[in-house]
């Protein structure tokens, strides 16, 4: 993986990831995501009814099955985190380039599996909206609430707030 941003959700949507194949298309936070990733040159349009080509990005989850109720277990976290792990390895060793690098967490879930797929400590580097955490290696975690529709529609995230983290990235990935 050459990508320099990596964006970590929660598992597969029901109506997105888990019907479609790809990872948040199909669904309401798909919608808010891929926008932002064009609107940032993260993407690029694809084909009509097909996901946008993602350009120097990867989008993975914490979980990767569909966890029932939307709602993954510490267990299934634990089970799954060898996948996160690995696409944590190869994004930071992508990053020996010397260029900076960055982890894009949405929700909490997603900021904890990180900082345990990383063996940090989970209290050291508290989730906050917009809250960039400067790791080893050229590496930033940035915190991002979940673009899930429930926090859309209730303006717990709003296109300004998301809009921000994504200035965040920028900046630190133009370092």
């Amino acid at each position: 993986m050459r990508s320099r941003l990596l964006v970590v959700g929660l598992a597969p949507g029901r109506l997105g990831a888990h019907r479609t194949g790809h990872p948040f298309w199909g669904d309401d936070s798909g919608d808010w995501l891929y926008d932002a990733l064009l609107r940032y040159g993260y993407a690029e349009a694809g084909e009509a009814g097909r996901p946008p080509r993602l350009k120097d990005c990867r989008i993975t989850n914490a979980v990767r099955c569909l966890p029932p109720g939307n709602r993954p277990t510490p267990a299934e976290r634990r089970q799954c985190s060898t996948f996160l792990e690995r696409d944590l390895g190869e994004l930071c060793r992508g990053g020996r380039r010397r260029r900076p690098v960055a982890v894009l967490a949405l929700g909490h879930f997603a900021h904890e599996a990180v900082l345990s797929s990383l063996g940090l400590r989970l209290a050291s580097l508290p989730f906050a909206h917009g809250a960039a955490h400067r790791l080893a290696g050229g590496l930033a975690l940035v915190d991002s609430f979940h673009c899930s529709r429930y926090n859309t529609r209730t303006g717990r995230l709003t296109r300004s707030m998301f809009d921000a983290v994504f200035e965040q990235l920028k900046a630190h990935l133009l370092a």
